[in-house]
């Protein structure tokens, strides 16, 4: 009698065993699964590609104090890489620094932007926002403005783009986001979504101190991105 009752008692703990294994294979399974689809999600999801205009012996338009746009490209581009990260949204910067473009003789504009499209259309579902800064003759001429590639996606990222900046930091701006023109190499040469945006112009003396700031700056990052954020969820549906 007590061998049976043993008996009876190790088939039951060997039946809740082989229930807990299943168990416990069953619960790995699901969150492999989970595991795998949030890979893939987070694969699929866009990039935001950053681009800070110019660089190195290409320092784009010059201020009159001496201060290069390419600076002031590569500040408002790295502080809306923080921020982006910071909302957890996948980036790439075209260029952290002025390392590639600091052999004269080497560099060639031509290829440092195709160097910079190639980069972006290398990541699936890219959105490239490229930072420049604008100049005239003159000191006259103010203002923030977007240029987008020839697309329904990037119009409409562009006139989002324009809207905000406007709205948020320049109510007095009258410029309008506009096509940009073929010759501009990246929005003509990037797959996805593509916009350029001259965030102010450094012949403009008022202007200039103001997109010298940090905080401004930050200011200029931080409309960039929700803009982006405003973007993606009408994104696939263009």
């Amino acid at each position: 009698m007590f061998c049976v009752i043993r008996l009876r008692q190790l088939g039951s703990i060997t039946a809740w065993l082989c229930f807990a294994l299943a168990a416990f294979i069953l619960l790995r399974s699901i969150s492999a699964v989970r595991v795998l689809r949030a890979v893939e999600l987070l694969e699929n999801s866009p990039v935001l590609v950053i681009d800070a205009g110019h660089g190195g012996f290409d320092g784009g338009a010059i201020a009159v104090n001496g201060v290069r746009e390419s600076d002031i490209n590569l500040a408002i581009a790295q502080k809306l890489e923080l921020i982006a990260a910071f909302s957890g949204q996948r980036t790439l910067m075209t260029r952290n620094d002025d390392s590639r473009r600091t052999d004269f003789l080497a560099y060639s504009e031509h290829e440092d932007l195709a160097y910079r499209a190639e980069l972006a259309n290398q990541q699936p579902n890219a959105v490239l926002v490229s930072i420049h800064q604008n100049f005239y003759p003159t000191t006259q001429p103010y203002g923030a403005q977007v240029l987008y590639a020839d697309d329904p996606r990037s119009t409409k990222l562009g006139q989002i783009t324009q809207n905000n900046l406007v709205g948020c930091l320049q109510p007095e701006n009258r410029r309008l986001a506009e096509p940009a023109l073929k010759t501009l190499y990246l929005t003509s040469h990037v797959n996805g979504p593509a916009i350029l945006v001259e965030c102010g112009f450094l012949s403009n003396y008022n202007e200039m101190e103001k997109l010298m700031q940090d905080s401004y700056q930050t200011a200029i990052a931080t409309v960039l991105l929700a803009s982006y954020l405003q973007f993606l969820p009408e994104m696939n549906s263009l």
